[in-house]
């Protein structure tokens, strides 16, 4: 050692410090926890869709208590359709009277079929921030909301949880800065054409590939999905790419940031672009086994980074 020279020292010390940095900001979200979360969402004993709503509740049940593990301040809104009651669950952190941050992911599926991508993974998310937010100060209150009824034939209704929520919102005129969905981030491939998009010359721009997450804005998307997208490529894990456009293109409204644009609050989807790259989607064949869940947690390092940065410095 010292026969070592110095330029060998310094970059054995630099490789040191980059191991052990990246060991300790590596352990902040945890894949054997995201994968317990999946399993509980998945298996049950029918497919989580509306007709099934033993199903649902089962799943509903999970999540509030696990909610319930990371914060006391667990509700759930209730609403009726076709004289069923279906369920919004929500978890709370920060000043109760702060202006909102809301990030959801809807937990039903559409048909029968396992939904591990969709979107058991934005779920499983939720889940995960809401234990990873369990330890934090924060200057505004942020709401993880497990919605209901994303999926067909309610969708594009008024039946849709996240169209309840948001309008429940506006109708209370609650502040909120803004609100993030989590729509499949779990599926990635590294072989090249494993993506596709809704304008073939994309690909020129975007790449091959699918092997990043993407953030999807319309024009004109606002303050807070401006400003939170900044935090998220300063926070980035792993390859994010920004999609902005017109909300009439294929896909851009695809999840419940639909009903939040419907009330006017600023807000955007992050996904690995569903049916664009995941050939499972809305098929059996979406099991936990075709996840990513090494990537699935990059990407949620990196939302929970950027939330917290976010928090520190608007």
């Amino acid at each position: 050692m010292n026969n070592m020279r110095p330029s060998s020292a310094f970059f054995l010390l630099f490789c040191l410090l980059l191991f052990f940095s990246q060991a300790s900001f590596a352990s902040q979200v945890d894949t054997l926890r995201l994968r317990s979360y999946l399993l509980k969402i998945t298996e049950t004993p029918q497919a989580r869709q509306y007709q099934h709503l033993a199903s649902l509740n089962q799943v509903a049940d999970y999540l509030r208590s696990e909610f319930l593990k990371n914060s006391s301040r667990v509700t759930e809104q209730v609403y009726r359709v076709n004289n069923q009651e279906y369920r919004n669950i929500i978890c709370s952190f920060g000043p109760e009277d702060k202006p909102r941050i809301i990030i959801g992911a809807h937990y039903d599926v559409c048909q029968d079929q396992p939904g591990a991508d969709d979107n058991a993974s934005g779920v499983a998310g939720l889940l995960e921030l809401s234990h990873l937010l369990a330890q934090e100060e924060l200057n505004y209150r942020v709401d993880l909301v497990a919605f209901t009824l994303e999926e067909p034939p309610f969708f594009r209704t008024e039946h849709m949880g996240s169209f309840v929520h948001a309008q429940f919102l506006k109708k209370q005129q609650i502040p909120v800065l803004g609100m993030i969905s989590l729509e499949m981030i779990g599926y990635f491939s590294d072989q090249k054409h494993s993506q596709q998009y809704p304008l073939k010359p994309l690909k020129l721009v975007y790449g091959s590939k699918g092997n990043f997450i993407t953030v999807v804005q319309k024009w004109q998307a606002g303050t807070f999905a401006r400003q939170f997208y900044r935090h998220v490529k300063q926070q980035a894990l792993l390859p994010v790419k920004k999609f902005k456009g017109p909300a009439k293109i294929p896909g851009m409204d695809f999840s419940d940031h639909l009903n939040y644009w419907r009330m006017g609050y600023s807000a955007f989807m992050i996904t690995d672009t569903s049916f664009y790259r995941n050939p499972h989607y809305h098929l059996p064949t979406d099991t936990l086994e075709t996840l990513n869940l090494t990537k699935m947690g990059l990407v949620l390092e990196t939302v929970y980074q950027a939330l917290i940065h976010f928090n520190s410095n608007g």
